[in-house]
This record gives C-alpha cells, sequence and structure tokens, in this order.
C-alpha cells in the first residue's frame, strides 16, 4: 500500500474514504465506540462534536472530554494500548472518519506535514489537560464552568465566541467541573443575569466572559 503522492492533502485524505479509511455519519448519541472494545483505529471529526466519558468499576460515570471539528480520539492505541478506556458517543449528528492503526502508522512516517498536524494535535491535547487538572486544583467550580463555556464555544480558536449548538445537560456540565447540578443551576442563572450568556434555543458564549475567568478573585464556593 502506497500513502504518499507529491501532492499530499491531509485535510482531503481525512474528508474521503479509502484503502484502510472509513466514513461513518453517527446520529446524536450514537456510540462510536465503547470502553472496553479493541483499539484498533484512530479517529477524526469531520463534523459536529463527541463526547468522551468513562465508567467506574463501582459504575459511576464521568465526561472527561468534549471534542469537535479538527480533533482525533483514539490515539492510545498508537502506544500499545490494546483495550478502549472510555466510551465516545455523539453529541450532535456528526461525521467521523476513522483511520486503522497500521494506516496511521505508515501516515506517521511517511508523510511529514501529516505527522506535524498531529504531532500539534497531541500537543495540545497534553496543554489542555495539564490546564484542566491546574483548573480542578486551584479555581473556584463558577470559574471552571466560566472556563469550560468558553472552550465548548471554541473561543480561542475562532477569536468570537460561537453558539454552544450542542444540547448539553447540566448534569454533564457539573460532572465535567467536579460539582452538583444545582450548583451549575445557580452559576448558569447567574451568567446569564449579568450577561455573560444567553440563551436562544441554544446558549451564546459573550466575551464578557472571560473577564470572569481573568479576573475573578479566589474564593470558596463548595
Amino acid at each position: 500500500m502506497t500513502i504518499s503522492t507529491d501532492a499530499f492533502d491531509p485535510q482531503s485524505f481525512l474528508a474521503e474514504a479509502g484503502d484502510g479509511r472509513t466514513i461513518t455519519k453517527y446520529a446524536k448519541n450514537q456510540t462510536v465506540f465503547s470502553q472496553g472494545d479493541a483499539a484498533d483505529a484512530v479517529f477524526f471529526v469531520q463534523k459536529g462534536k463527541v463526547k468522551i466519558s468513562v465508567v467506574s468499576d463501582r459504575g459511576k460515570e464521568a465526561v472527561v472530554s468534549i471534542l469537535g471539528p479538527g480533533e482525533f480520539f483514539g490515539e492510545g492505541c498508537l502506544s500499545g494500548q490494546p483495550l478502549r478506556m472510555a466510551t465516545v458517543n455523539a453529541m450532535t449528528s456528526a461525521t467521523v472518519t476513522r483511520i486503522k492503526k497500521d494506516q496511521m502508522g505508515q501516515l506517521l512516517h511517511e508523510e511529514p506535514l501529516f505527522s506535524e498536524i498531529f504531532t500539534t494535535h497531541l500537543l495540545k491535547r497534553t496543554i489542555r489537560i495539564e490546564a484542566d487538572l491546574i483548573d480542578q486544583l486551584f479555581n473556584s467550580s463558577e470559574r471552571r464552568l466560566a472556563r469550560l463555556l468558553l472552550i465548548l464555544a471554541n473561543y480561542g480558536n475562532t477569536g468570537t465566541p460561537e453558539p454552544i449548538l450542542a444540547k448539553i445537560s447540566q448534569e454533564t456540565l457539573a460532572e465535567m467541573i467536579g460539582t452538583t447540578r444545582s450548583r451549575v443551576s445557580f452559576f448558569m442563572n447567574r451568567f446569564r443575569k449579568l450577561g455573560f450568556i444567553s440563551y436562544n434555543g441554544h446558549i451564546e458564549v459573550h466575551k464578557s466572559l472571560l473577564n470572569l475567568v481573568l479576573h475573578e478573585q479566589p474564593h470558596i464556593d463548595t
């Protein structure tokens, strides 16, 4: 199998089905893969959003990440992970490219541009995980919620927050920031009264919410 061409285009490659890769459209809430499945491929989100969650031995579920267009997931198989350690479900209708593990390895070896894109993704993911850990350790739950809403609205990627089109429950938001649904409800109402967010069939995040993340004074709220 030969992957390389004189004009290899990573975006076109990821957008089209071919040798070693398939494209699947998922309905809202449909499962991409489940915790415990064989880890044999890497996935790329073309459209929509997906939710990554983990269930503990005691049956408690935790949402660990929400990914959108342009993001990879399932890359643990490249480091020898035999089974999936999380479940991935579509939060909205989503289009996802599946790349077999062997072909992914070949791509990274033979295509420098693709390797650069994927390495950048891994670095961004690592930075995000570190920031999430710091957020959990040192910031109030109100500030953690504000930061999460900005991330979900893609602030920083486009320069202006986008509407959060996926309907994300307050329970899910609470799981992601480590607090209770009642606290999330309280903060969401407060954000709306202060003009930080608005509702119009979906959550609209305003740039003013960034002030809370940048300038909030430390306090105990939980």
